[in-house]
Protein backbone atom coordinates (compact mmCIF):
# COMPACT_ATOMS: atom_id res chain seq x y z
CA UNK A 1 0.00 0.00 0.00
CA UNK A 2 3.11 2.46 0.78
CA UNK A 3 4.53 1.94 -2.12
CA UNK A 4 1.24 2.52 -4.34
CA UNK A 5 0.98 5.79 -2.48
CA UNK A 6 4.85 6.89 -2.81
CA UNK A 7 4.55 5.93 -6.58
CA UNK A 8 1.19 7.95 -7.03
CA UNK A 9 3.43 10.89 -5.24
CA UNK A 10 5.69 10.81 -7.76
CA UNK A 11 3.45 10.29 -10.77
CA UNK A 12 1.85 13.74 -9.16
CA UNK A 13 5.06 15.57 -9.44
CA UNK A 14 5.56 14.50 -12.90
CA UNK A 15 2.05 15.66 -13.62
CA UNK A 16 2.75 19.07 -12.16
CA UNK A 17 6.83 19.33 -13.97
CA UNK A 18 4.77 18.48 -16.93
CA UNK A 19 2.43 21.27 -16.27
CA UNK A 20 4.95 23.46 -15.45
CA UNK A 21 7.04 23.09 -18.46
CA UNK A 22 4.12 23.77 -21.05
CA UNK A 23 3.44 26.89 -19.52
CA UNK A 24 6.81 27.99 -19.74
CA UNK A 25 6.65 26.97 -23.31
CA UNK A 26 3.66 29.81 -23.84
CA UNK A 27 5.26 32.87 -21.10
CA UNK A 28 6.67 35.75 -22.63
CA UNK A 29 9.07 37.81 -20.61
CA UNK A 30 9.01 41.41 -21.36
CA UNK A 31 11.42 44.21 -19.57
CA UNK A 32 9.90 47.76 -18.49
CA UNK A 33 11.48 49.32 -21.17
CA UNK A 34 8.97 47.89 -23.57
CA UNK A 35 5.93 46.88 -22.00
CA UNK A 36 4.59 47.55 -18.39
CA UNK A 37 1.32 47.37 -16.17
CA UNK A 38 0.73 43.65 -17.32
CA UNK A 39 1.62 40.17 -14.86
CA UNK A 40 1.42 37.14 -17.26
CA UNK A 41 2.14 37.36 -21.08
CA UNK A 42 1.45 34.53 -23.24
CA UNK A 43 2.37 33.11 -26.53
CA UNK A 44 -0.57 33.30 -28.78
CA UNK A 45 0.07 30.07 -30.07
CA UNK A 46 1.32 25.76 -28.85
CA UNK A 47 4.64 26.09 -28.27
CA UNK A 48 6.00 23.87 -31.24
CA UNK A 49 3.88 26.30 -33.87
CA UNK A 50 5.13 29.31 -32.33
CA UNK A 51 8.11 30.17 -34.09
CA UNK A 52 11.11 31.56 -32.88
CA UNK A 53 11.12 34.58 -35.20
CA UNK A 54 7.11 34.84 -34.61
CA UNK A 55 7.95 37.39 -31.82
CA UNK A 56 11.49 38.64 -30.72
CA UNK A 57 12.85 41.38 -28.05
CA UNK A 58 14.86 43.52 -30.50
CA UNK A 59 17.33 46.21 -29.80
CA UNK A 60 18.33 50.04 -31.11
CA UNK A 61 21.99 49.35 -30.78
CA UNK A 62 21.27 46.32 -33.73
CA UNK A 63 19.52 48.49 -35.90
CA UNK A 64 16.12 48.07 -35.20
CA UNK A 65 13.37 50.74 -34.57
CA UNK A 66 12.84 51.81 -30.79
CA UNK A 67 10.43 54.41 -30.02
CA UNK A 68 11.88 55.03 -26.48
CA UNK A 69 14.76 53.24 -24.42
CA UNK A 70 16.52 50.38 -26.09
CA UNK A 71 14.33 48.02 -27.18
CA UNK A 72 11.07 47.05 -28.85
CA UNK A 73 9.02 44.11 -29.58
CA UNK A 74 9.12 42.39 -33.36
CA UNK A 75 6.66 40.84 -34.90
CA UNK A 76 6.94 38.31 -37.95
CA UNK A 77 4.11 36.42 -39.86
CA UNK A 78 5.08 34.66 -42.69
CA UNK A 79 2.80 32.33 -44.75
CA UNK A 80 1.99 29.22 -43.16
CA UNK A 81 2.30 30.49 -39.73
CA UNK A 82 -0.42 28.46 -38.10
CA UNK A 83 -1.72 25.97 -35.71
CA UNK A 84 -2.84 22.88 -38.10
CA UNK A 85 -2.56 20.71 -34.69
CA UNK A 86 -5.77 22.05 -32.78
CA UNK A 87 -5.87 19.56 -30.19
CA UNK A 88 -3.78 21.28 -28.25
CA UNK A 89 -6.30 24.16 -27.74
CA UNK A 90 -8.61 24.19 -25.04
CA UNK A 91 -10.97 25.07 -27.43
CA UNK A 92 -10.51 23.21 -30.26
CA UNK A 93 -9.36 26.22 -32.67
CA UNK A 94 -7.15 26.21 -35.55
CA UNK A 95 -6.01 28.98 -37.72
CA UNK A 96 -5.20 26.57 -40.26
CA UNK A 97 -8.42 25.41 -40.51
CA UNK A 98 -9.97 28.71 -40.45
CA UNK A 99 -8.55 30.84 -42.95
CA UNK A 100 -6.19 32.83 -40.83
CA UNK A 101 -2.49 32.87 -39.51
CA UNK A 102 -0.99 34.76 -36.53
CA UNK A 103 1.66 35.42 -33.98
CA UNK A 104 0.24 37.26 -30.79
CA UNK A 105 0.45 37.78 -27.28
CA UNK A 106 -2.09 38.05 -24.68
CA UNK A 107 -2.79 39.43 -21.41
CA UNK A 108 -5.53 36.82 -21.02
CA UNK A 109 -4.76 35.39 -17.28
CA UNK A 110 -7.23 35.97 -14.06
CA UNK A 111 -4.59 39.03 -13.48
CA UNK A 112 -4.76 40.87 -16.26
CA UNK A 113 -7.86 39.98 -17.15
CA UNK A 114 -10.71 43.23 -16.42
CA UNK A 115 -14.20 42.80 -15.36
CA UNK A 116 -15.16 46.43 -15.10
CA UNK A 117 -13.78 49.99 -14.56
CA UNK A 118 -11.57 52.54 -16.23
CA UNK A 119 -8.26 51.98 -17.77
CA UNK A 120 -5.41 54.05 -19.74
CA UNK A 121 -3.51 52.10 -21.99
CA UNK A 122 -0.71 53.27 -24.58
CA UNK A 123 1.71 52.01 -27.28
CA UNK A 124 3.12 52.82 -30.28
CA UNK A 125 3.40 50.89 -33.60
CA UNK A 126 6.09 51.27 -36.49
CA UNK A 127 5.28 49.98 -40.38
CA UNK A 128 8.52 49.15 -41.83
CA UNK A 129 9.30 51.50 -45.88
CA UNK A 130 8.49 48.40 -47.68
CA UNK A 131 5.47 47.03 -45.43
CA UNK A 132 2.96 45.88 -47.87
CA UNK A 133 -0.96 46.17 -47.56
CA UNK A 134 -2.31 42.41 -48.49
CA UNK A 135 -5.98 43.75 -48.24
CA UNK A 136 -8.25 41.64 -49.16
CA UNK A 137 -6.84 39.82 -46.50
CA UNK A 138 -7.56 41.42 -42.88
CA UNK A 139 -4.29 42.17 -40.80
CA UNK A 140 -5.20 42.42 -36.79
CA UNK A 141 -2.34 44.07 -35.07
CA UNK A 142 -3.91 44.33 -32.01
CA UNK A 143 -7.67 43.57 -30.34
CA UNK A 144 -9.27 43.67 -26.72
CA UNK A 145 -11.08 40.33 -26.88
CA UNK A 146 -13.32 38.84 -23.99
CA UNK A 147 -14.67 35.68 -22.70
CA UNK A 148 -18.25 34.74 -23.24
CA UNK A 149 -18.43 37.17 -26.16
CA UNK A 150 -16.75 38.25 -29.57
CA UNK A 151 -13.55 40.99 -29.70
CA UNK A 152 -15.23 44.13 -28.32
CA UNK A 153 -12.45 46.77 -29.86
CA UNK A 154 -9.87 45.21 -33.18
CA UNK A 155 -7.22 47.17 -34.70
CA UNK A 156 -7.07 46.13 -38.48
CA UNK A 157 -5.42 47.18 -41.38
CA UNK A 158 -8.04 47.10 -44.15
CA UNK A 159 -7.76 48.98 -47.90
CA UNK A 160 -7.32 52.53 -46.86
CA UNK A 161 -5.14 51.84 -43.34
CA UNK A 162 -5.43 51.50 -39.97
CA UNK A 163 -8.99 51.10 -38.63
CA UNK A 164 -10.72 50.48 -35.31
CA UNK A 165 -13.65 47.94 -35.40
CA UNK A 166 -16.15 47.73 -32.53
CA UNK A 167 -18.23 44.70 -32.14
CA UNK A 168 -19.70 45.09 -28.79
CA UNK A 169 -22.44 41.56 -28.82
CA UNK A 170 -23.49 40.29 -31.95
CA UNK A 171 -25.85 42.67 -33.06
CA UNK A 172 -23.31 45.86 -32.84
CA UNK A 173 -20.58 46.95 -35.94
CA UNK A 174 -18.89 49.83 -36.24
CA UNK A 175 -15.50 50.99 -37.93
CA UNK A 176 -13.68 54.03 -38.58
CA UNK A 177 -10.21 54.83 -40.25
CA UNK A 178 -7.63 55.98 -38.19
CA UNK A 179 -4.65 56.84 -39.92
CA UNK A 180 -3.64 55.64 -43.46
CA UNK A 181 -1.35 52.88 -44.41
CA UNK A 182 0.67 55.10 -45.88
CA UNK A 183 1.42 57.75 -43.41
CA UNK A 184 2.30 54.88 -41.14
CA UNK A 185 5.05 53.93 -43.31
CA UNK A 186 8.83 54.14 -41.95
CA UNK A 187 7.62 55.89 -38.62
CA UNK A 188 6.25 55.37 -34.97
CA UNK A 189 2.62 55.82 -34.92
CA UNK A 190 1.26 56.47 -31.12
CA UNK A 191 -1.62 55.17 -29.38
CA UNK A 192 -3.49 56.03 -26.80
CA UNK A 193 -6.67 54.83 -24.88
CA UNK A 194 -8.77 55.87 -22.04
CA UNK A 195 -11.45 53.00 -21.49
CA UNK A 196 -14.06 52.25 -18.99
CA UNK A 197 -15.55 48.70 -19.18
CA UNK A 198 -18.85 47.82 -19.00
CA UNK A 199 -21.86 46.22 -19.54
CA UNK A 200 -24.03 49.28 -19.19
CA UNK A 201 -24.42 53.06 -21.20
CA UNK A 202 -21.49 54.45 -18.88
CA UNK A 203 -18.98 52.38 -20.74
CA UNK A 204 -16.72 54.71 -23.10
CA UNK A 205 -13.70 54.13 -25.41
CA UNK A 206 -11.34 56.96 -26.44
CA UNK A 207 -9.10 56.76 -28.63
CA UNK A 208 -5.97 59.50 -29.60
CA UNK A 209 -3.61 58.68 -32.64
CA UNK A 210 -0.44 60.93 -31.80
CA UNK A 211 -2.48 63.02 -29.94
CA UNK A 212 -5.37 63.77 -31.88
CA UNK A 213 -8.52 62.33 -30.71
CA UNK A 214 -9.97 60.16 -33.51
CA UNK A 215 -12.39 58.30 -31.81
CA UNK A 216 -15.15 58.38 -29.10
CA UNK A 217 -17.77 55.84 -27.99
CA UNK A 218 -20.09 56.34 -25.50
CA UNK A 219 -22.19 53.10 -24.51
CA UNK A 220 -21.39 49.35 -23.27
CA UNK A 221 -18.12 48.10 -24.11
CA UNK A 222 -18.02 44.52 -22.88
CA UNK A 223 -21.07 41.96 -23.21
CA UNK A 224 -18.88 38.39 -21.54
CA UNK A 225 -17.19 37.78 -17.94
CA UNK A 226 -14.14 39.88 -18.88
CA UNK A 227 -11.90 41.80 -21.30
CA UNK A 228 -8.26 40.95 -21.87
CA UNK A 229 -5.81 42.51 -24.57
CA UNK A 230 -3.45 40.71 -27.34
CA UNK A 231 -1.46 42.39 -29.65
CA UNK A 232 1.37 41.28 -32.61
CA UNK A 233 0.04 40.13 -36.20
CA UNK A 234 -3.32 38.27 -36.78
CA UNK A 235 -3.97 37.84 -40.77
CA UNK A 236 -7.68 36.69 -41.25
CA UNK A 237 -8.90 35.94 -44.85
CA UNK A 238 -5.57 34.15 -46.71
CA UNK A 239 -8.05 33.16 -49.54
CA UNK A 240 -9.59 36.36 -50.07
CA UNK A 241 -5.89 37.72 -51.06
CA UNK A 242 -5.71 34.49 -53.07
CA UNK A 243 -8.82 34.46 -54.54
CA UNK A 244 -8.29 38.38 -55.54
CA UNK A 245 -4.36 37.68 -57.43
CA UNK A 246 -6.38 34.89 -59.29
CA UNK A 247 -9.13 36.95 -60.74
CA UNK A 248 -8.87 35.32 -64.08
CA UNK A 249 -8.56 32.23 -62.89
CA UNK A 250 -11.33 32.52 -60.75
CA UNK A 251 -13.04 34.15 -63.60
CA UNK A 252 -12.47 30.97 -65.65
CA UNK A 253 -13.54 28.62 -63.08
CA UNK A 254 -17.03 30.27 -62.65
CA UNK A 255 -17.70 30.10 -66.28
CA UNK A 256 -16.48 26.49 -67.17
CA UNK A 257 -17.82 24.74 -63.43
CA UNK A 258 -21.26 26.53 -64.06
CA UNK A 259 -21.82 27.89 -61.05
CA UNK A 260 -24.97 29.54 -59.89
CA UNK A 261 -25.87 32.98 -60.65
CA UNK A 262 -24.71 34.09 -56.76
CA UNK A 263 -21.12 33.17 -57.15
CA UNK A 264 -21.00 35.70 -60.41
CA UNK A 265 -21.83 38.72 -58.08
CA UNK A 266 -19.71 37.56 -55.75
CA UNK A 267 -16.46 37.13 -58.28
CA UNK A 268 -17.92 41.30 -59.09
CA UNK A 269 -17.61 41.97 -55.75
CA UNK A 270 -14.35 40.76 -54.96
CA UNK A 271 -13.14 42.44 -58.64
CA UNK A 272 -14.83 45.52 -57.82
CA UNK A 273 -13.84 46.18 -54.31
CA UNK A 274 -11.29 43.53 -53.36
CA UNK A 275 -13.92 42.11 -50.25
CA UNK A 276 -16.41 39.07 -49.86
CA UNK A 277 -17.45 37.26 -47.17
CA UNK A 278 -15.40 35.39 -45.13
CA UNK A 279 -17.29 31.84 -45.90
CA UNK A 280 -17.63 32.64 -49.61
CA UNK A 281 -14.03 33.80 -49.84
CA UNK A 282 -13.27 29.64 -48.50
CA UNK A 283 -16.34 28.02 -50.50
CA UNK A 284 -15.30 29.61 -53.76
CA UNK A 285 -11.26 29.06 -52.74
CA UNK A 286 -12.42 25.49 -52.17
CA UNK A 287 -14.20 24.81 -55.54
CA UNK A 288 -11.60 26.55 -57.86
CA UNK A 289 -8.11 26.43 -56.78
CA UNK A 290 -7.74 23.46 -59.04
CA UNK A 291 -7.88 26.47 -61.58
CA UNK A 292 -5.22 28.89 -59.35
CA UNK A 293 -1.81 29.89 -60.24
CA UNK A 294 0.76 29.20 -57.06
CA UNK A 295 0.41 32.69 -54.79
CA UNK A 296 3.15 33.44 -51.77
CA UNK A 297 1.73 35.68 -49.41
CA UNK A 298 4.28 38.34 -48.59
CA UNK A 299 5.58 38.13 -45.03
CA UNK A 300 4.17 41.30 -42.09
CA UNK A 301 6.75 42.51 -39.53
CA UNK A 302 5.62 44.82 -37.42
CA UNK A 303 7.43 46.57 -33.91
CA UNK A 304 5.51 47.30 -30.98
CA UNK A 305 7.07 49.43 -27.98
CA UNK A 306 6.06 51.32 -24.95
CA UNK A 307 2.96 49.05 -24.79
CA UNK A 308 1.56 49.68 -21.36
CA UNK A 309 -1.61 49.73 -19.01
CA UNK A 310 -2.59 51.92 -16.18
CA UNK A 311 -4.92 53.21 -14.27
CA UNK A 312 -4.11 56.94 -15.09
CA UNK A 313 -2.77 58.75 -17.89
CA UNK A 314 0.47 59.50 -16.59
CA UNK A 315 1.30 55.49 -15.84
CA UNK A 316 1.54 54.60 -19.33
CA UNK A 317 3.01 57.94 -21.22
CA UNK A 318 6.36 59.14 -20.66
Amino acid sequence: MLKIIENLKIILILLILISDSRADEFKVNLNKDVSSGYTDVTKSLPGKDYKDYGMQIVSKAEGFPVRHGENSIRFEVRMGDCNPDHTQEKDGWSDCDNDRERHEIKAGSDNDSMKNGKFWFAWSLYLPKDHINLFPLKNALGQFHQRGGPPVFMFEERDEGYKIVRTIGDDDYDDKLLIKTNDMLGKWTDVLINANWSKKEDGFFKLWINDELKYDYKGPTMTGKNVYQKYGVYRTGLSRYINYKNIENLDKCLKNEKFENSYTKIFSNLKKDKYISHNNSIEIFEKCKKYYDEIIIPTTVVYFDEVRKGKSRSSVIK
